[in-house]
């Protein structure tokens, strides 16, 4: 697995944090989703367009279904923004 550079992108009142990568020459973005647990983190990634959840843990169904409505709501941003490394926030 190749090392990626990830920004940030959100904070829920949980505290789970998503992160995005740039976009990929295959037009995809990777995602990063972490959640502070009493032992560490719950975390999972999810691959854009697609919508491909991979490495989950701790996060239930229902969990993974809210956050990838927040994703599909969120998917021209976040594009926009990966796509455009140095421009990101200044966009918005």
């Amino acid at each position: 697995m190749e090392a990626i550079l990830v920004r940030p992108y959100a904070e829920f009142p949980d505290e789970t944090v998503i992160a995005y990568g740039d976009m990929r020459d295959d037009c995809t973005v990777e995602i990063l989703i972490e959640r502070p647990r009493d032992w560490g983190f719950d975390s999972a990634r999810c691959l854009m367009p697609a919508y491909r959840w991979l490495d989950v843990d701790g996060f239930s169904e229902s969990d993974l279904d809210n956050l990838e409505s927040f994703l599909r709501d969120n998917a021209p941003l976040i594009f926009e923004f990966a796509s455009d490394p140095e421009g990101g926030w200044r966009a918005a």
